[in-house]
């Protein structure tokens, strides 16, 4: 089963990125206040990017490591590892 890294950008202008198996169910809750706390206060959200990978553990890995980045380097993530958005 693949599984996705993605990012959305709030109403707010802010970046959330997460983890997921069911994309559109995934955006489905977030745009309905179903979703994460972050995102409830937050909506709509739209998807930025998104990148696969092959099980939930490096999912996690990759979702980590673009927590960490600032910003300005979120997109860059997603742009540097083969991506579809």
């Amino acid at each position: 089963m693949t599984w996705l890294v993605y990012l959305l950008e709030c109403s707010d202008g802010s970046y959330y990125a997460g983890i997921t198996n069911r994309l559109e169910h995934r955006l489905t809750a977030h745009n309905t206040g179903e979703g994460a706390r972050y995102t409830r206060t937050r909506r709509p959200v739209v998807l930025m990017a998104t990148q696969e990978h092959p099980d939930r553990s490096a999912a996690s890995k990759a979702e980590a490591r673009l927590k960490k980045l600032p910003r300005a380097e979120k997109l860059d993530f997603f742009k540097s590892s083969g991506v579809s958005n």
